[in-house]
């Protein structure tokens, strides 16, 4: 993992920024206003907007040191053992199990509550 913790940033950063905020913030007034244009052109003028803001802020200091933070998780990803099928499927019939019997115990405590509380105001069911 990178040891960079505070990323330097370039006065060209903000200028970056504030196009791409521009950018996307068109994008959606531009979606609304034209719409009597096919939705399918408006989509792709949209993903082509997304796509060139995202370029754009990839090439700021804070969108490097992200790349770098992505790239770094998705090795740390690779590492992970994850269990089998088997072992899931096991795990998570555990996990319903044990979730039904507290719900029934949380159930019943409510239960015996209520009939508690009903006989000691006299506000019962019939």
């Amino acid at each position: 993992m990178s040891e960079k913790t505070e990323v330097e940033s370039n006065p060209l950063d903000l200028v970056k920024w504030i196009v791409v905020i521009a950018l996307l913030g068109g994008l959606v007034y531009a979606y609304q206003a034209y719409e009597d244009i096919s939705v399918l052109y408006r989509a792709l003028a949209a993903v082509a907007i997304v796509v060139i803001s995202l370029g754009i802020a990839a090439t700021t200091a804070k969108g490097s040191a992200f790349l770098v933070f992505a790239k770094d998780s998705r090795q740390e990803v690779r590492k992970v053992i994850w269990p089998e099928r088997s072992e899931a499927n096991r795990m998570t019939l555990i996990i319903l199990v044990a979730t039904a019997i507290v719900g029934l115990m949380l159930y019943l405590i409510d239960m015996v509550i209520v009939w508690g509380i009903g006989f000691l105001t006299g506000i019962g069911a019939a």
